[in-house]
């Protein structure tokens, strides 16, 4: 096995369970062998020889592949360079949240985990979601936001892009999740919790908050949190303050969600009206 220096490793700061790794213009070339833990990911660039479970499959840029703990696997270009990512994810953490996705869609209880059943997809809806995934991931949103993209992808690789179904719950249960968010607007919240303050299980809070919503509880409080950041800067307040109260990491993480939702700095904003 040639050796891969163009690859690097990161621990997940927020869900530690995981691991990323990302190879960029690599040559390298792997003998077949197994992981412990799920892994699955997406090729970035370039063709590949992909086997798994005894079948071989020709892979390219945008094509996701999923291994199973113990699948003894190899993965090699064609010819050339070759780019990707992929997340390594432990099987027993694996097993617990997909119970909260399964038992919600579809009853099934009891299992220790639910094996991808293909080798890999090209399922757009998959891409996508693992592609939100692997950037929360990799820039350590915040662990709400993280979490909810977990959910997301593993909704649609176990379900296969088939329509959710909407958890059916009391509006009140929903509306106290909602005040709970507003009213600890600068704290790092947490699935468990907001579920426990729901009655539900995390996966079943997430797509009802959705449903009455609009949107995540994640992408919910950002837009939140954006919304009084532009009452606070009309009113003068030094920016730095702004994003300390409302709870961001540091001034360049309230600029980069600030920019993304205004199209434009918090500082020019706050020029037209101070």
């Amino acid at each position: 096995m040639k050796k891969d220096i163009s690859a690097s490793f990161k621990r997940s700061t927020v869900l530690p369970w995981i691991e990323m790794r990302i190879a960029s213009q690599s040559s390298a070339c792997y003998n077949a062998h197994s992981h412990d833990e799920f892994s699955f990911g997406i090729i970035e660039q370039g063709r590949a020889l992909y086997r798994n479970r005894n079948r071989t499959h020709q892979i390219g840029a945008g094509d996701i592949v999923t291994i199973n703990p113990a699948d003894v696997h190899s993965c090699n270009p064609e010819a050339g360079l070759w780019s990707y990512n992929m997340l390594f994810v432990d099987t027993e953490q694996m097993g617990v949240w997909q119970q909260d996705v399964l038992s919600t869609e579809t009853g099934k209880t009891g299992l220790d985990y639910a094996p991808f059943n293909a080798d890999l997809e090209r399922n757009t809806q998959i891409k996508q979601r693992y592609q939100s995934l692997f950037s929360a991931l990799k820039n350590d949103a915040s662990l709400l936001e993280v979490q909810s993209r977990f959910f997301d992808f593993l909704h649609v690789s176990l379900a296969k892009g088939e329509p959710s179904k909407v958890a059916s719950a009391p509006s009140g249960a929903i509306k106290r999740v909602k005040e709970k968010l507003l009213d600890q607007i600068a704290l790092n919240h947490e699935l468990e919790a907001l579920s426990h303050e729901a009655g539900m299980s995390r996966y079943q809070l997430l797509r009802a908050f959705k449903h009455q919503y609009g949107l995540p509880p994640h992408a919910y409080l950002m837009d939140e949190k954006i919304k009084r950041a532009k009452v606070m800067l009309k009113s003068g307040q030094e920016i730095a303050q702004v994003a300390y109260d409302l709870g961001f990491t540091d001034q360049a993480h309230f600029q980069k969600h600030f920019k993304k939702r205004i199209a434009v700095t918090p500082k020019y904003y706050q020029s037209h009206f101070v």
